[in-house]
């Protein structure tokens, strides 16, 4: 074993020699499967799931652009959402692609580095502009009079603004923990991509620092803008409640019920695996989670906004026929 982290530039320390430490050259992703006849299918199922989820992304972005009637706040966060979900995919995805191309899973230490840091900071993106979103359904519902003038385009662009910049602050300062990590363990990181949470495993330093870590990141990117969105929610569903018209409720709830099933999706898988790394290290739960939410969730979305929004489907509807 020791012979194996020398070739790949390691030194880990022992007891007598804590000073000889040296920073690994590469890491080597372990994927989804060893089986080399699953390649191929598994090379489709993915560049399948790839295309569809950049189509449909793409399709809602120029939905909302070519559309006058969807130039509101919802739907500007809605576009900017569908570019963060083909970044966020592409940061992943493709290099699994090119892996299973290639017969190879080695990815180098920067390059691991650099896709790390890209996925904390579109997953972080992603989290914040949910919280912006649910942020712009609190105020068209409960104060419908005064929206147009608090969600302003002043105000929706700060929002995005600040959401780019703490996510770009969160990933580098996660950049620099890793950074600081002079030895590893090993070089097998058990996912397709640079997990966050592995890469931080598998450091020679105490697990309970790193564990310490991974909770205190996910208690600042997922807990506080949940807590947002769950408090929002609560002023919503209780002015909804005051409506005395059932037709009233139903629309008013409709106009959530994309954002919700979105919320549902993204945190359910994201916050679950993000903790559950951490108490358990089952690498085919992790990699089953990471599934969900870096690629199944991306791919969903456009799906839920279209069939569940009518103005969206609507707009889609006139593009095809216009098309045609």
């Amino acid at each position: 074993m020791e012979n194996d982290f020398r070739s790949f530039g390691i030194s880990c320390p022992s007891n007598r020699e804590a000073q000889n430490l040296t920073t690994v050259t590469e890491f080597h992703l372990l994927g989804l499967s060893e089986d080399s006849e699953l390649q191929p299918i598994l090379f489709g199922l993915f560049l399948a799931i790839y295309l569809i989820t950049v189509l449909g992304n793409l399709l809602i972005i120029l939905a909302v652009t070519s559309d006058p009637h969807l130039h509101t706040p919802m739907y500007f966060f809605l576009s900017i959402l569908s570019l963060d979900d083909i970044c966020f995919i592409s940061t992943t995805v493709p290099k699994m692609l090119v892996d299973i191309q290639i017969h190879s899973r080695a990815i180098s230490y920067m390059g691991c580095l650099t896709q790390m840091s890209l996925f904390i900071l579109f997953v972080c993106v992603d989290n914040m502009l949910l919280t912006a979103m649910a942020f712009d359904r609190f105020v068209a519902i409960c104060h419908p009079l005064r929206y147009q003038v608090i969600m302003n385009s002043r105000l929706c662009g700060s929002l995005v603004l600040v959401s780019f910049s703490l996510s770009l602050f969160e990933s580098q300062l996660h950049n620099l923990i890793v950074l600081q990590l002079t030895c590893f363990q090993d070089v097998e990181i058990a996912n397709f991509f640079c997990h966050p949470s592995q890469i931080l495993s598998l450091a020679c330093t105490s697990r309970f620092s790193n564990d310490i870590v991974i909770y205190v990141i996910g208690i600042t990117l997922g807990v506080f803008p949940l807590s947002g969105i769950i408090f929002s929610y609560y002023k919503i569903i209780s002015s909804i409640l005051r409506i005395s018209s059932s037709s009233g409720r139903c629309k008013a709830f409709s106009t959530c019920g994309s954002h919700l099933s979105v919320v549902c999706l993204f945190y359910g898988t994201a916050l679950g695996e993000y903790f559950g790394s951490a108490i358990s290290h089952s690498p085919r739960n992790s990699v089953v989670s990471s599934l969900m939410y870096t690629v199944v969730t991306p791919m969903l979305n456009p799906f839920i906004y279209s069939l569940r929004n009518r103005d969206i489907s609507r707009t889609l509807k006139r593009l095809h026929s216009r098309k045609i």
